[in-house]
Formats: structure tokens, sequence, C-alpha cells
């Protein structure tokens, strides 16, 4: 077998293996929800995410590994066809196993491919449309548009981002000599068509919401702060480095600068393409940070056409680079793994986000089982969607979950029943009164309940007895776990 090939299989096995042990985060347990309950859109993102999860949970059940599943194995399929690409822009210096390599050692990819968030099918689809393209370039046969219309509509099903990726196009096309033709070529609007098709279903189902998706998602592009504000920047320039590993950022910023001045002075339509994937959403990001918190996975799109910008235009003084570059990514990932699984390092939650997201929740989930007991609730309700998600996933079999919250007004799914005491849990961390009517706040001697890893806590909560009643604000029963 092909070196490379053997090497991100054994890759792709131990990140299923490391999806299977670590335990799944707030947001993956509430997508885990929308797979229970499909439907074509939901308030936060498009439905891909809980079509992967669905998929993976009918084949590996509902623990964290089916949960999980689509997510390493849609990764090795995308690192093959991104090396596919990379060869097929610039056939001369066969690029494409490097760029995969510098793709894969990414945090981007290393982590984001065994959490289960909109994130990981964007990426997916992202890298497959980009795939298109580069087909499109070598080839020169219309019929990739079709293909890249296909996947970029999938892209939009899975994050609204995906926008992004149309607005590379036409930059590609309007700045690139050799792309001029596609222009006159009715496979480019038959492409463009097939992507608004495939992405229709999200916008019918966002009409008949009042556009709530789509302008909650438009309204996180504004400014936070009136005026210029280095803060963010900051912020977006240190959550980057960490997001590609130092030294794979500095290539990938090499790489895609060099490949705009090949764009610019040669006219190279293959540097253009990948220029026109990196730059616009590039210049995106750094202008909303100048007045607003990007969050450090909303650029995790750049780095397809990134890495493969740096294995083909880095210069020759960086050649070197490289191999620290996949190893140091390696080690990071490898490390974030074992600490994730085992905690061997007993960090507080301020310096361990895998404590803070990842951390005992079975333990909490036994101890809140207790309490419900203890006070004969016949329900436990949350109002953070995250907690209530993780709730429902793991207390035991027929404990009914409420979960309060005006974003569960756009589920399908049944109200609680009238007239039934059950146990509120808030996290210490908010602040204020439940929104729960009527919520009475529940005392015991052994203090508030807490979830903890290996003694290091992780959080607080306190405890409500509270009522279903007709007049509740915005509430769900959450799904099960299959038996």
């Amino acid at each position: 077998m092909n070196p490379w090939l053997a090497a991100l299989l054994a890759v792709t096995a131990l990140r299923l293996l490391v999806a299977a042990m670590v335990p799944l985060a707030p947001d993956e347990a509430y997508y885990w929800v929308w797979s229970r309950a499909l439907q074509p859109g939901y308030l936060d993102h498009p439905p891909m995410v809980a079509l992967f999860i669905r998929a993976g949970t009918l084949l590996a059940g509902e623990g964290a590994l089916g949960i999980r599943l689509m997510g390493p194995i849609s990764i090795a399929v995308v690192s093959v066809l991104l090396a596919w690409a990379a060869d097929s822009l610039f056939p001369a210096r066969r690029p494409g196993i490097a760029a995969a390599v510098l793709f894969n050692v990414t945090m981007v990819v290393g982590l984001g491919s065994i959490l289960a968030t909109p994130d990981l099918p964007l990426l997916v689809f992202w890298t497959a449309a980009l795939w298109a393209l580069a087909r499109l370039h070598a080839t020169q046969d219309g019929r990739w548009w079709l293909a890249f219309g296909l996947l970029a509509g999938l892209a939009l099903a899975s994050k609204y981002t995906a926008v992004l990726l149309g607005l590379g196009v036409v930059l590609w096309l309007a700045g690139s000599r050799a792309a001029w033709r596609w222009w006159r070529d009715w496979r480019l609007y038959a492409g463009g068509a097939l992507a608004l098709l495939v992405f229709s279903p999200v916008l019918a189902w966002n009409a008949a919401q009042g556009w709530a998706s789509l302008a909650k998602q438009g309204g996180r592009a504004g400014a936070d702060a009136p005026g210029f504000t280095l803060r963010y920047l900051g912020e977006l320039l240190g959550s980057q480095i960490g997001a590609a590993t130092p030294i794979i950022f500095v290539l990938c910023v090499a790489g895609a600068g060099l490949a705009a001045v090949a764009w610019a002075r040669r006219g190279d339509a293959a540097a253009a393409l990948l220029s026109a994937m990196v730059l616009p959403g590039a210049a995106i990001f750094l202008w909303q940070a100048t007045g607003s918190r990007v969050q450090g996975n909303w650029p995790a799109i750049l780095y397809p056409a990134a890495c493969i910008a740096a294995a083909a235009f880095t210069p020759r003084r960086l050649m070197a680079w490289r191999r620290p570059a996949v190893a140091l990514g390696a080690v990071i990932a490898i490390a974030v793994y074992v600490q994730a699984a085992f905690a061997p390092v007993p960090l507080p939650r301020r310096l361990d986000q895998t404590l803070a997201r990842l951390g005992g929740w079975d333990d909490f989930a036994a101890q809140v089982e207790a309490e419900r007991q203890r006070l004969g609730a016949g329900f436990v309700a949350a109002e953070e969607y995250g907690l209530a998600a993780q709730l429902a996933l793991r207390l035991p079999p027929g404990v009914p979950v409420v979960a309060l919250d005006a974003r569960w007004a756009f589920f399908d799914l049944p109200p609680p029943p009238p007239g039934v005491t059950g146990l509120l849990v808030q996290s210490e961390r908010r602040s204020g009164a439940p929104a729960w009517p009527g919520a009475e706040p529940v005392g015991s001697a052994e203090g508030p309940l807490v979830r903890a890893r290996r003694g290091i806590e992780a959080e607080r909560y306190r405890r409500f007895r509270v009522e279903t009643h007709r007049e509740l604000p915005p509430s769900a029963l959450l799904p099960r776990p299959v038996p």
C-alpha cells in the first residue's frame, strides 16, 4: 500500500479511537438532539451536522463513537481529495501529499475531525468543492461546475459561512483571464442553480420561521464596540496560530502570499484560484475583528486552500520547516487527545478547556439522578441547551428531560405535560434567577452539585424545584437514547 495512504488510515483509526474515548461536549450533545428531531433547519445552523450524527448513530449507536463516527471517516476522504486537487492545480510540482499532510496536522483537523459540530461538514464539503474546482481547472470540462454546485449546496446546508465559497469563485472568475471563458458556459449557471436547489429546504424553513436563523447568524457579523479596536484582532491572530499550529500558520501565510504574487505577476490561474479561496475570507474576518470578536473556528474553511498554497509555494528557505511543522502538529494533537481522554496533568479549569467542556459529565449525571430521586421529582430540567442535552443523553432510561429556552420554539418536539413537579439544574456561572416561573431553591447539607474530573472542579450547579404548567416559556421534552 502507498505509505501516505497507510499513514492516513492509521491516523483515521487513531481518531476513531479518540472519538470513542473522549466524553462528548455540550454542543455535541445538543446536535445529537437535532439528529433525533430532524428538520430542514434550526435556529443556530443548517441541518447537515444532524444528518452526519444520524448516519453515525445508525451505524454505531448513540454513544460518543456513533455521534462522531462520520468525522474521522469524512476527513480521511477529503484528505485524499485535497491531495488530488493540489496535484491537479500544480501537476509539475506534485504538492498533493505535502498539502494533505499539513492539512491533517493542523488543530483545525486534528481536533475538528473528532468533534461533531457544524464546522465539520462545512470543512468536508468546502474541501470537496475546492477539489471540484481544481478538476475543472485541470480538465477544462464544464461538467465539473455541476459537481461544484452540488458540493457548494451541501456546504451551505452545513453552515452559512459557506457563502464565502461563492464569493471566492466570483473573484476567481472575474480576476483570472484563463477563467473568463466560463462566463459564457451555461454549466456555470446550472451549477449555481443546483447549489440553490440543494440549499432550498433550508431557505424554505427559514421563510416559514420568519428568517430567524439567517437573522441570528447574520447579526453576528456586526460590531460589538464602536470605532476601531485591536483587542479582537490580537485574539483572532492568536486563535489562528493555535488552530493551524505556529509553524504551519507561518507556512500558510507565506504560501497564500506567494500565490497572490504569482496571480498578480504571471496571471497564474491555479494560484488565482487558491488566492480567491483564502483572501476574501481572510479580509472579512480581519475586518470584523476590528470591531467584534471572531470565533477561532470560523476561519477553518481557509486552511484547505492555504495548505495547498503552503505546499506549492513554500520558499526554499522555509522548506526545512515542513518536518518540524508536522512533528509539532502531531505532538500537540496527541497531547490534547491524551489530556481529554485521561487528564494526566491536573490543570485547573481556566487552563484546561478539556476539563471545562468535557470533564465529569457521567458522574454529574449520576448526582443529578440521585437528587431527583431524593426529591421525588418527575423530571429533570435545564435552561442551558447544552446542559439539557447532556442530561438527556446521560440520565437513566425513562427519566424525562425538559429544556427551557426560546430556541426550542423552533423544534418539532413535544411540550412537557402540565402539573408535574421536577428538578431544575442551573450552573452557578449563570447570573440571575431562573427563567422558569415559580422556581424554588432547594437546599442540601451537601452543598451544590459539582461536576469534576479526578477531583478537579469544572463547574457548580444550583437546584430548584419547579412545576410544569401551560404558561411556561418555550420548552420541550428532549429525546432520550434508544435502548
